[in-house]
Protein backbone atom coordinates (compact mmCIF):
# COMPACT_ATOMS: atom_id res chain seq x y z
CA UNK A 1 0.00 0.00 0.00
CA UNK A 2 1.34 3.41 -0.94
CA UNK A 3 1.09 6.15 1.70
CA UNK A 4 1.93 9.86 1.87
CA UNK A 5 4.69 9.63 4.47
CA UNK A 6 6.63 7.03 6.42
CA UNK A 7 8.73 7.87 9.47
CA UNK A 8 11.08 4.96 10.16
CA UNK A 9 13.86 3.78 12.47
CA UNK A 10 12.84 5.79 15.53
CA UNK A 11 15.00 4.66 18.44
CA UNK A 12 11.89 5.15 20.57
CA UNK A 13 8.41 5.66 19.14
CA UNK A 14 6.18 6.95 21.94
CA UNK A 15 2.72 5.88 20.81
CA UNK A 16 0.84 6.42 24.12
CA UNK A 17 -1.38 3.65 22.80
CA UNK A 18 -4.55 3.14 24.84
CA UNK A 19 -8.11 4.27 25.25
CA UNK A 20 -8.92 7.85 24.30
CA UNK A 21 -9.62 8.94 27.84
CA UNK A 22 -7.70 10.86 30.50
CA UNK A 23 -4.83 8.78 31.86
CA UNK A 24 -4.78 8.72 35.65
CA UNK A 25 -2.92 6.92 38.41
CA UNK A 26 0.74 5.93 38.36
CA UNK A 27 0.28 2.92 36.08
CA UNK A 28 -1.57 4.68 33.26
CA UNK A 29 0.42 7.90 33.53
CA UNK A 30 3.72 6.06 33.15
CA UNK A 31 2.76 3.94 30.14
CA UNK A 32 4.20 5.54 27.01
CA UNK A 33 3.64 2.34 24.97
CA UNK A 34 7.09 2.60 23.38
CA UNK A 35 7.99 0.77 20.17
CA UNK A 36 11.75 0.35 19.79
CA UNK A 37 12.96 0.95 16.23
CA UNK A 38 9.42 2.10 15.48
CA UNK A 39 7.77 3.53 12.41
CA UNK A 40 4.62 5.43 11.44
CA UNK A 41 2.68 5.30 8.17
CA UNK A 42 0.57 8.36 7.26
CA UNK A 43 -2.12 8.84 4.60
CA UNK A 44 -4.55 11.74 4.07
CA UNK A 45 -3.43 13.61 7.20
CA UNK A 46 -4.01 10.60 9.47
CA UNK A 47 -1.99 7.75 10.90
CA UNK A 48 -2.60 4.48 9.10
CA UNK A 49 -0.36 2.30 11.25
CA UNK A 50 2.32 2.27 13.94
CA UNK A 51 4.59 -0.72 14.34
CA UNK A 52 8.20 -1.79 14.15
CA UNK A 53 10.09 -0.37 11.19
CA UNK A 54 10.48 -3.86 9.77
CA UNK A 55 6.73 -4.47 9.75
CA UNK A 56 5.77 -1.01 8.46
CA UNK A 57 8.23 -1.24 5.56
CA UNK A 58 6.85 -4.65 4.61
CA UNK A 59 3.29 -3.36 4.43
CA UNK A 60 3.71 0.21 3.12
CA UNK A 61 5.71 2.20 0.60
CA UNK A 62 6.08 5.94 0.05
CA UNK A 63 8.00 8.46 -2.03
CA UNK A 64 8.38 10.48 1.18
CA UNK A 65 10.35 8.71 3.91
CA UNK A 66 11.91 10.34 6.98
CA UNK A 67 14.71 8.38 8.62
CA UNK A 68 14.55 8.97 12.39
CA UNK A 69 17.56 6.84 13.28
CA UNK A 70 18.79 7.79 16.74
CA UNK A 71 15.76 10.02 17.33
CA UNK A 72 12.64 9.94 19.50
CA UNK A 73 9.30 10.22 17.69
CA UNK A 74 6.32 11.29 19.79
CA UNK A 75 2.96 13.11 19.67
CA UNK A 76 3.01 16.88 19.25
CA UNK A 77 2.62 18.92 22.42
CA UNK A 78 -0.85 20.20 23.20
CA UNK A 79 -0.88 23.39 25.27
CA UNK A 80 -4.31 23.77 26.93
CA UNK A 81 -3.82 27.12 28.71
CA UNK A 82 -2.27 30.16 26.98
CA UNK A 83 -2.73 33.93 26.68
CA UNK A 84 -0.78 34.77 23.48
CA UNK A 85 -2.81 37.82 22.37
CA UNK A 86 -1.48 40.95 24.06
CA UNK A 87 0.22 44.21 23.12
CA UNK A 88 3.12 45.07 25.41
CA UNK A 89 5.31 42.87 27.59
CA UNK A 90 5.80 43.33 31.34
CA UNK A 91 9.43 42.54 31.99
CA UNK A 92 9.58 45.48 34.41
CA UNK A 93 7.19 43.58 36.69
CA UNK A 94 9.48 40.55 36.52
CA UNK A 95 12.28 42.68 37.93
CA UNK A 96 9.97 44.15 40.59
CA UNK A 97 9.19 40.61 41.75
CA UNK A 98 12.90 39.81 41.91
CA UNK A 99 13.25 42.80 44.23
CA UNK A 100 10.52 41.54 46.53
CA UNK A 101 7.16 42.87 45.31
CA UNK A 102 4.43 40.22 45.09
CA UNK A 103 2.20 39.47 42.12
CA UNK A 104 -0.88 40.61 44.04
CA UNK A 105 0.81 43.82 45.23
CA UNK A 106 1.79 44.71 41.67
CA UNK A 107 -1.73 43.95 40.45
CA UNK A 108 -3.41 46.06 43.13
CA UNK A 109 -1.17 49.02 42.22
CA UNK A 110 -2.16 49.20 38.56
CA UNK A 111 0.17 46.55 37.16
CA UNK A 112 -0.62 43.01 36.13
CA UNK A 113 -3.68 42.34 34.01
CA UNK A 114 -4.92 45.94 34.32
CA UNK A 115 -1.69 47.18 32.75
CA UNK A 116 -2.16 44.85 29.78
CA UNK A 117 -5.71 46.15 29.28
CA UNK A 118 -4.46 49.60 28.28
CA UNK A 119 -2.34 48.32 25.41
CA UNK A 120 -4.91 45.88 24.04
CA UNK A 121 -7.68 48.48 24.04
CA UNK A 122 -5.54 50.89 22.00
CA UNK A 123 -4.00 48.36 19.60
CA UNK A 124 -5.58 47.55 16.25
CA UNK A 125 -6.75 44.07 15.40
CA UNK A 126 -3.98 43.81 12.79
CA UNK A 127 -1.28 44.82 15.28
CA UNK A 128 -2.47 42.22 17.79
CA UNK A 129 -2.58 39.61 15.03
CA UNK A 130 0.97 40.34 13.86
CA UNK A 131 2.39 40.21 17.39
CA UNK A 132 0.50 37.02 18.26
CA UNK A 133 1.47 35.29 15.03
CA UNK A 134 5.16 35.73 15.85
CA UNK A 135 4.65 34.38 19.39
CA UNK A 136 2.71 31.32 18.26
CA UNK A 137 5.30 30.65 15.54
CA UNK A 138 7.88 30.29 18.31
CA UNK A 139 5.56 27.90 20.16
CA UNK A 140 5.33 25.77 17.01
CA UNK A 141 9.13 25.65 16.73
CA UNK A 142 9.19 24.34 20.30
CA UNK A 143 6.83 21.51 19.39
CA UNK A 144 3.31 22.78 20.09
CA UNK A 145 0.85 21.45 17.49
CA UNK A 146 -2.42 22.47 19.20
CA UNK A 147 -3.09 25.21 21.73
CA UNK A 148 -5.92 26.89 23.56
CA UNK A 149 -5.87 30.70 23.42
CA UNK A 150 -7.76 33.01 25.79
CA UNK A 151 -9.00 36.56 25.51
CA UNK A 152 -9.03 38.55 28.75
CA UNK A 153 -6.84 41.60 28.24
CA UNK A 154 -9.56 43.88 26.87
CA UNK A 155 -12.29 43.63 29.53
CA UNK A 156 -14.69 45.71 27.48
CA UNK A 157 -17.11 44.28 24.97
CA UNK A 158 -15.37 45.87 22.01
CA UNK A 159 -11.86 44.83 23.06
CA UNK A 160 -12.79 41.28 24.06
CA UNK A 161 -14.49 40.71 20.72
CA UNK A 162 -11.42 42.15 19.02
CA UNK A 163 -9.18 39.66 20.80
CA UNK A 164 -11.44 36.73 19.93
CA UNK A 165 -11.49 37.79 16.27
CA UNK A 166 -7.67 37.82 16.34
CA UNK A 167 -7.67 34.28 17.77
CA UNK A 168 -10.10 33.20 15.06
CA UNK A 169 -7.87 34.68 12.35
CA UNK A 170 -4.78 33.02 13.85
CA UNK A 171 -6.53 29.66 13.76
CA UNK A 172 -7.49 30.20 10.11
CA UNK A 173 -4.03 31.26 8.97
CA UNK A 174 -1.47 29.36 11.07
CA UNK A 175 -0.72 25.67 10.45
CA UNK A 176 -1.82 24.45 13.90
CA UNK A 177 -5.16 24.25 15.70
CA UNK A 178 -5.95 27.16 18.03
CA UNK A 179 -8.98 26.68 20.27
CA UNK A 180 -10.64 29.90 21.56
CA UNK A 181 -11.68 30.64 25.15
CA UNK A 182 -13.52 33.76 26.28
CA UNK A 183 -11.92 35.13 29.46
CA UNK A 184 -13.76 38.40 29.96
CA UNK A 185 -13.82 37.49 33.66
CA UNK A 186 -10.04 37.77 33.98
CA UNK A 187 -10.05 40.78 36.32
CA UNK A 188 -12.26 43.74 37.18
CA UNK A 189 -11.13 46.64 34.98
CA UNK A 190 -10.12 49.86 36.67
CA UNK A 191 -13.47 51.55 36.00
CA UNK A 192 -15.34 48.72 37.79
CA UNK A 193 -12.90 47.69 40.51
CA UNK A 194 -15.25 49.09 43.15
CA UNK A 195 -18.46 48.06 41.41
CA UNK A 196 -18.29 44.35 40.72
CA UNK A 197 -22.02 44.06 40.13
CA UNK A 198 -21.92 46.47 37.22
CA UNK A 199 -19.13 44.58 35.48
CA UNK A 200 -20.80 41.21 36.07
CA UNK A 201 -23.93 42.60 34.44
CA UNK A 202 -21.88 43.62 31.38
CA UNK A 203 -20.31 40.17 31.23
CA UNK A 204 -23.60 38.32 31.59
CA UNK A 205 -25.97 40.54 29.60
CA UNK A 206 -23.69 41.95 26.91
CA UNK A 207 -20.42 40.10 26.40
CA UNK A 208 -21.56 36.48 26.72
CA UNK A 209 -24.53 36.92 24.34
CA UNK A 210 -22.36 38.64 21.70
CA UNK A 211 -19.61 36.02 21.92
CA UNK A 212 -22.27 33.33 21.53
CA UNK A 213 -24.01 35.11 18.67
CA UNK A 214 -20.75 35.49 16.73
CA UNK A 215 -19.57 31.96 17.64
CA UNK A 216 -16.18 33.26 18.75
CA UNK A 217 -15.40 30.89 21.63
CA UNK A 218 -15.83 27.24 22.56
CA UNK A 219 -15.14 27.80 26.26
CA UNK A 220 -15.74 30.39 28.96
CA UNK A 221 -13.13 30.84 31.70
CA UNK A 222 -12.90 32.88 34.92
CA UNK A 223 -10.13 33.85 37.35
CA UNK A 224 -11.48 32.62 40.68
CA UNK A 225 -9.21 33.96 43.41
CA UNK A 226 -9.48 35.99 46.60
CA UNK A 227 -8.33 39.23 44.95
CA UNK A 228 -10.37 38.77 41.75
CA UNK A 229 -13.68 36.86 41.33
CA UNK A 230 -15.18 35.31 44.47
CA UNK A 231 -16.73 31.85 44.63
CA UNK A 232 -20.23 33.37 44.64
CA UNK A 233 -19.48 35.62 41.66
CA UNK A 234 -17.88 32.73 39.81
CA UNK A 235 -20.76 30.35 40.43
CA UNK A 236 -23.32 32.87 39.18
CA UNK A 237 -21.35 33.74 36.06
CA UNK A 238 -20.39 30.20 35.09
CA UNK A 239 -23.93 28.90 35.51
CA UNK A 240 -25.18 31.59 33.14
CA UNK A 241 -22.45 30.68 30.65
CA UNK A 242 -23.48 27.02 30.84
CA UNK A 243 -27.14 27.92 30.31
CA UNK A 244 -26.06 29.68 27.09
CA UNK A 245 -24.38 26.51 25.89
CA UNK A 246 -20.74 27.27 26.70
CA UNK A 247 -18.45 24.71 28.29
CA UNK A 248 -16.47 26.07 31.20
CA UNK A 249 -12.89 26.23 32.41
CA UNK A 250 -11.52 27.87 35.54
CA UNK A 251 -8.43 29.55 36.93
CA UNK A 252 -8.85 28.03 40.39
CA UNK A 253 -7.06 28.18 43.75
CA UNK A 254 -3.81 29.50 42.33
CA UNK A 255 -2.74 31.36 45.45
CA UNK A 256 -5.26 30.64 48.22
CA UNK A 257 -7.62 27.70 48.83
CA UNK A 258 -10.92 29.55 48.50
CA UNK A 259 -12.87 26.62 47.03
CA UNK A 260 -12.24 27.02 43.31
CA UNK A 261 -11.45 23.33 42.81
CA UNK A 262 -14.62 22.38 44.68
CA UNK A 263 -16.65 24.73 42.47
CA UNK A 264 -15.09 23.23 39.34
CA UNK A 265 -16.29 19.83 40.52
CA UNK A 266 -19.73 21.13 41.45
CA UNK A 267 -20.28 22.68 38.02
CA UNK A 268 -18.57 19.96 36.00
CA UNK A 269 -15.91 22.18 34.46
CA UNK A 270 -13.85 20.63 31.66
CA UNK A 271 -10.68 21.70 33.46
CA UNK A 272 -9.55 23.63 36.51
CA UNK A 273 -6.15 25.26 36.10
CA UNK A 274 -3.30 26.38 38.39
CA UNK A 275 -4.48 24.63 41.61
CA UNK A 276 -1.39 25.51 43.62
CA UNK A 277 -3.53 25.85 46.75
CA UNK A 278 -6.24 23.28 45.97
CA UNK A 279 -7.52 21.45 49.05
CA UNK A 280 -7.91 17.71 49.53
CA UNK A 281 -11.67 18.20 49.24
CA UNK A 282 -11.16 20.10 45.98
CA UNK A 283 -9.01 17.33 44.52
CA UNK A 284 -11.67 14.78 45.46
CA UNK A 285 -14.48 16.91 43.98
CA UNK A 286 -12.60 17.25 40.70
CA UNK A 287 -11.92 13.53 40.46
CA UNK A 288 -15.53 12.60 41.22
CA UNK A 289 -16.81 14.95 38.52
CA UNK A 290 -14.30 14.18 35.75
CA UNK A 291 -12.51 17.54 35.83
CA UNK A 292 -8.99 17.64 34.36
CA UNK A 293 -6.38 19.29 36.59
CA UNK A 294 -4.29 21.51 34.31
CA UNK A 295 -1.12 22.44 36.16
CA UNK A 296 1.04 25.44 35.27
CA UNK A 297 4.41 25.01 37.00
CA UNK A 298 6.09 27.60 34.77
CA UNK A 299 3.98 30.30 36.41
CA UNK A 300 5.08 29.40 39.94
CA UNK A 301 8.67 29.23 38.70
CA UNK A 302 8.42 32.65 37.03
CA UNK A 303 6.79 34.21 40.08
CA UNK A 304 9.61 32.91 42.28
CA UNK A 305 7.14 31.09 44.53
CA UNK A 306 7.27 27.66 46.16
CA UNK A 307 3.57 26.79 46.05
CA UNK A 308 3.64 24.25 43.21
CA UNK A 309 0.48 22.21 42.73
CA UNK A 310 0.52 18.87 44.53
CA UNK A 311 0.92 16.72 41.45
CA UNK A 312 1.94 13.60 43.36
CA UNK A 313 -1.13 13.82 45.60
CA UNK A 314 -3.37 14.27 42.56
CA UNK A 315 -1.84 11.29 40.75
CA UNK A 316 -2.14 9.11 43.87
CA UNK A 317 -5.81 10.11 44.17
CA UNK A 318 -6.43 9.17 40.53
CA UNK A 319 -7.03 12.72 39.30
CA UNK A 320 -5.86 13.11 35.68
CA UNK A 321 -3.27 15.85 35.18
CA UNK A 322 -2.50 17.99 32.14
CA UNK A 323 0.35 20.48 31.79
CA UNK A 324 0.34 23.87 30.04
CA UNK A 325 2.64 26.86 29.65
CA UNK A 326 0.25 29.62 30.78
CA UNK A 327 2.15 31.74 28.24
CA UNK A 328 1.25 35.37 29.02
CA UNK A 329 2.83 38.84 29.23
CA UNK A 330 3.10 38.97 33.00
CA UNK A 331 3.34 35.98 35.29
CA UNK A 332 4.80 33.45 32.82
CA UNK A 333 6.36 34.51 29.52
CA UNK A 334 7.26 30.91 28.61
CA UNK A 335 6.36 29.59 25.15
CA UNK A 336 8.04 26.19 25.49
CA UNK A 337 6.30 23.02 26.68
CA UNK A 338 9.71 21.34 26.94
CA UNK A 339 10.68 23.77 29.70
CA UNK A 340 7.36 23.14 31.45
CA UNK A 341 8.11 19.42 31.45
CA UNK A 342 11.51 20.09 33.04
CA UNK A 343 9.95 22.20 35.81
CA UNK A 344 7.18 19.63 36.36
CA UNK A 345 9.71 16.86 36.89
CA UNK A 346 12.09 18.85 39.09
CA UNK A 347 9.63 20.85 41.19
CA UNK A 348 6.46 18.72 41.23
CA UNK A 349 8.32 15.39 41.17
CA UNK A 350 6.41 14.03 38.20
CA UNK A 351 8.15 11.25 36.33
CA UNK A 352 9.26 12.03 32.79
CA UNK A 353 6.58 9.72 31.38
CA UNK A 354 3.88 11.36 33.53
CA UNK A 355 4.91 14.82 32.30
CA UNK A 356 4.87 13.70 28.66
CA UNK A 357 1.42 12.14 29.02
CA UNK A 358 0.22 15.32 30.75
CA UNK A 359 1.49 17.36 27.78
CA UNK A 360 -0.09 15.21 25.08
CA UNK A 361 -3.07 12.87 25.56
CA UNK A 362 -4.24 14.39 28.87
CA UNK A 363 -3.85 17.89 27.46
CA UNK A 364 -5.96 16.71 24.51
CA UNK A 365 -8.62 15.56 26.99
CA UNK A 366 -8.53 19.02 28.60
CA UNK A 367 -9.55 20.39 25.19
CA UNK A 368 -11.91 17.50 24.34
CA UNK A 369 -9.92 16.46 21.26
CA UNK A 370 -8.62 13.13 22.59
CA UNK A 371 -10.37 11.15 19.85
CA UNK A 372 -8.44 13.05 17.19
CA UNK A 373 -5.08 14.00 18.70
CA UNK A 374 -2.72 13.49 21.64
CA UNK A 375 -1.40 9.99 20.87
CA UNK A 376 -0.07 8.07 17.88
CA UNK A 377 -2.57 5.45 16.78
CA UNK A 378 -4.63 4.39 13.79
CA UNK A 379 -7.03 7.08 12.55
CA UNK A 380 -5.53 9.82 14.74
CA UNK A 381 -4.39 12.98 12.97
CA UNK A 382 -0.65 12.83 12.35
CA UNK A 383 0.59 15.51 14.77
CA UNK A 384 4.11 14.28 15.39
CA UNK A 385 7.46 15.50 16.71
CA UNK A 386 10.84 14.15 15.69
CA UNK A 387 13.09 14.89 18.63
CA UNK A 388 16.86 15.01 18.33
CA UNK A 389 17.51 13.04 21.49
CA UNK A 390 18.48 9.44 22.27
CA UNK A 391 15.66 8.66 24.72
CA UNK A 392 12.53 10.25 26.14
CA UNK A 393 14.30 10.79 29.50
CA UNK A 394 16.61 13.23 27.70
CA UNK A 395 13.74 15.71 27.24
CA UNK A 396 13.71 17.40 30.69
CA UNK A 397 17.39 16.65 31.29
CA UNK A 398 18.51 18.78 28.31
CA UNK A 399 16.73 21.96 29.35
CA UNK A 400 17.03 25.50 28.05
CA UNK A 401 17.46 24.26 24.49
CA UNK A 402 15.13 23.04 21.75
CA UNK A 403 15.14 19.28 21.23
CA UNK A 404 12.70 19.49 18.30
CA UNK A 405 14.11 18.56 14.89
CA UNK A 406 10.84 18.42 12.93
CA UNK A 407 7.23 19.34 13.64
CA UNK A 408 4.59 17.48 11.63
CA UNK A 409 0.97 18.67 11.64
CA UNK A 410 -1.74 16.67 9.90
CA UNK A 411 0.95 14.64 8.16
CA UNK A 412 2.87 17.63 6.79
CA UNK A 413 6.23 18.97 7.99
CA UNK A 414 5.57 22.53 9.16
CA UNK A 415 8.90 23.18 10.89
CA UNK A 416 12.38 21.81 10.38
CA UNK A 417 15.36 22.89 12.42
CA UNK A 418 17.86 24.69 10.21
CA UNK A 419 21.43 23.54 10.01
CA UNK A 420 24.12 26.00 10.97
CA UNK A 421 26.26 27.32 8.17
CA UNK A 422 29.90 27.03 9.22
CA UNK A 423 32.73 29.08 7.83
CA UNK A 424 34.78 27.23 5.22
Amino acid sequence: MNVDLIIKNASQLLTLKGKNHPRSGQSEMNDLAIIENGAVAILNKKIVDVDSSENILKKYSSDNVIDATGKVVMPGFIDPHTHPVFFDTRENEFEWRIKGRSYIEISQNGGGIRHSIKGVRKASEQTLYDLSKKRISNMIKNGTTTLEAKSGYGLSTESELKMLKVIQKLNENLPIDIIPTFLGAHEFPEEYKDNHRAYLDILEKEMLPKVKEKNLAKYVDIFTEEHVFSIEESREYLKIAQEMGFKIRMHADEIKPIGGAELAGELGAISADHLGAASDFGIKAMKENNVIATLLPGTIFSLGMKSYARARKMIEEGLPIALATDYNPGSCNCDNMQMVITIATLQMKMSVAEAIIASTINAACALEIENERGSLGKNKFADILIMDMPSYQFLPYHFGSNNVEKVIKNGKVIYEQNDLVFKQ
